[in-house]
């Protein structure tokens, strides 16, 4: 089954994807999943353990059921200075 979600990228990620966000048709259920196809679409550098992620403005786990219209942030660590 396709989904359509959107994504939004911040820090390293952005920077990776060169975009700030954007919208996928996908297959996969998961943020995991996802996660995967992404980084092989954009060479994402940053294993998922280095990653949190939220769905629709809540952190959620990494098994949490994708729907249509989902929108996924995957959240980098945060440098400070």
């Amino acid at each position: 089954m396709t989904r359509t979600v959107t994504v939004q990228y911040f820090a390293l990620l952005r920077e990776q994807a060169r975009r700030t966000e954007e919208q996928i048709a996908t297959a996969a259920g998961t943020p995991a999943a996802l996660y995967a196809e992404l980084r092989v679409r954009h060479g994402f550098t940053l294993p998922e353990r280095a990653l949190k992620v939220a769905v629709n403005d809540e952190f959620a786990p990494w098994d949490h059921a994708l729907h249509e219209g989902d929108r996924v942030v995957f959240i980098p660590p945060v440098a400070g200075g």
